[in-house]
């Protein structure tokens, strides 16, 4: 008995260390900075919006770079709104997405499966009318060259059918009228989350970027 409780206690301690050890990682490599590409060109405005712990990367819903009703239809959304400007791009754990509307929701077979990387995963796509920008929205200005290279890291993210075309989720987990989900590649782990891919992406365009960081504060440290 003595014995088993040194174990559990051991694993414990091992647990905790691990733990401890993943955030100050977290912490230092997100305030050690990725420059940003010297000599922009500000002729595409993009922006970084977070809801307080997901990163967004917004974009023009059309532009002569792309257009991106090509992979995400109005149609797909419950208003339709042909009419709004922007979109954002999410991407994460697909059992999040569509089963954990709120904390209250999470399971911990979900927690466990999206910490481990052992599910699949989602595009979560917003259409936008406006961007207004304060402390959780940044204004982003890049080139046309460094739009298309964030361009192909958004589209590389979609597991698109034979045909080239978006997998449409339909499900009533959206999160409000103006939203739809689609599959996409890749797993979310403890490595890789929806915030490392979005810092990923700006790192894609040539932004200011974390080294690493698990976390939204990690991205808008660099912006401030």
């Amino acid at each position: 008995m003595k014995l088993a409780l040194h174990i559990v206690g051991y694993g414990f301690m091992v647990l905790v260390l691990l733990v401890l050890i993943y955030f100050v990682f977290a912490f230092v490599l997100s305030r050690m900075s990725v420059a940003q590409e010297p000599e922009t060109k500000k002729e595409i405005s993009i922006y970084i919006l977070t809801n307080g712990v997901h990163t967004d990367l917004v974009v023009p819903v059309k532009s002569n770079v792309i257009d991106w009703t090509k992979y995400v239809k109005y149609s797909h959304t419950k208003g339709n709104d042909t009419t709004a400007r922007y979109l954002g791009f999410g991407w994460g754990d697909k059992g999040f997405y569509l089963e954990t509307p709120t904390w209250a929701d999470l399971k911990v077979s979900t927690a466990f499966e999206a910490m481990t990387g052992l599910s699949s995963s989602a595009i979560h796509a917003t259409f936008m009318h406006a961007m207004v920008e304060n402390d959780a929205c940044k204004r982003i200005d890049i080139s046309q060259e460094q739009y298309e290279r964030l361009a192909k890291f958004i589209i590389a993210r979609f597991d698109l059918d034979a045909r080239g075309d978006s997998r449409h989720i339909v499900t009533n987990a959206n999160y409000g009228m103006d939203d739809a989900f689609y599959e996409a590649k890749g797993s979310y782990n403890l490595f890789y989350t929806c915030n490392t891919w979005a810092n990923a992406g700006l790192k894609a365009c040539g932004q200011k970027a974390a080294i690493w960081t698990p976390f939204y504060q990690g991205i808008f440290y660099h912006y401030k």
